[in-house]
């Protein structure tokens, strides 16, 4: 199976869109949109038999151990993996024994993303895969991906979070009252040539970044701020995971922070150094930052600018 079309109808009673989306086995299909949406989405897709949802609800026995209930799916699937691949692929040899009832969030994610891998299905729909887990849960989860590439089984991801869209596609899809997009990233001539140039003091020498809260308008501080990012092509400040809108474009307002410390670290980001914790490297050469706020956030870092964000932390 390499392929999957989804089609859907706009309904009266509904704010879910039409919509056509192909997915290719090969590459999973991410789409970033409200909780609402993703009800209704999965509400059209479960009629569909050859469609397997991702559901944490049910089919996990507390009384018997890890090892127990992953060996259950792997006989009742069918799985053609041997069990002890199984558990190691998952991370789950180091909990094998234990009783679901005792064990974290993260491990029982890991058994659902187990127990999902062992299904045949024309499509795998995941609602939420990495929200609340450790990273080694998501980096599981990013390693399963591929091996679902492999097999070319079809994928779609729904996410609410933004920078968990990011993480999991280099092209994801924003789903809202309007239709399927592609999610917008400011690009063109005049980014190219600022991402081209060295950083250079502001010649503004600005202290305030304005954002708009209804009808005012706030000054920040610089140092205030995480990280600012795009999102429909409008910049948004971050602030401890409060969002405020800016007038300016993300290639604009990252030119005027360089003095500042600020860095465009993604097509759709721009992070204030001084914030950043920890630059995490998942599978597949696919990278990330953890901000130091009270809410640990991650945002993406491009594979071209790794070298670079290592050159600035004198990493090399």
């Amino acid at each position: 199976m390499s392929k999957f079309k989804i089609d859907t109808d706009a309904a009266e009673n509904e704010s879910l869109p039409g919509f056509s989306l192909t997915i290719e086995g090969m590459d999973p299909a991410v789409v970033h949109s409200d909780s609402e949406m993703q009800e209704q989405l999965i509400g059209r897709l479960q009629h569909n038999v050859d469609v397997t949802i991702f559901d944490m609800s049910e089919g996990l026995y507390e009384r018997l151990t890890v090892e127990q209930n992953v060996s259950f799916f792997h006989k009742w699937f069918g799985c053609s993996k041997p069990l002890p691949e199984i558990l190691v692929m998952f991370e789950l040899q180091h909990s094998a024994g234990q009783p679901l009832k005792i064990c974290s969030t993260s491990v029982l994610r890991r058994i659902y993303f187990a127990k999902q891998y062992m299904i045949s299905a024309a499509l795998i729909v995941f609602r939420e895969p990495i929200q609340g887990v450790d990273l080694l849960t998501i980096n599981t989860f990013m390693k399963m991906l591929q091996e679902l590439a492999g097999d070319q089984t079809p994928v779609l991801i729904l996410v609410s979070n933004l920078e968990h869209a990011f993480l999991l596609s280099d092209s994801p899809y924003n789903l809202h009252c309007r239709g399927l997009h592609k999610v917008q990233m400011e690009t063109g001539k005049k980014d190219a040539m600022e991402d081209n140039t060295s950083p250079s003091p502001s010649v503004n020498n600005l202290f305030k970044v304005p954002a708009k809260i209804d009808d005012k308008v706030i000054l920040f501080d610089p140092l205030e701020i995480d990280y600012i990012e795009s999102q429909a092509g409008k910049s948004q400040i971050v602030i401890n995971n409060e969002s405020f809108t800016m007038d300016s474009t993300l290639a604009e307002i990252g030119k005027q922070l360089e003095f500042y410390g600020f860095y465009r670290c993604h097509r759709s980001y721009v992070v204030n150094l001084q914030k950043v914790r920890e630059i995490i490297t998942w599978s597949k050469n696919t990278y990330s930052l953890r901000i130091d706020n009270k809410t640990q956030s991650t945002i993406p870092l491009s594979r071209t600018k790794v070298q670079e964000i290592q050159q600035i932390f004198n990493l090399k």
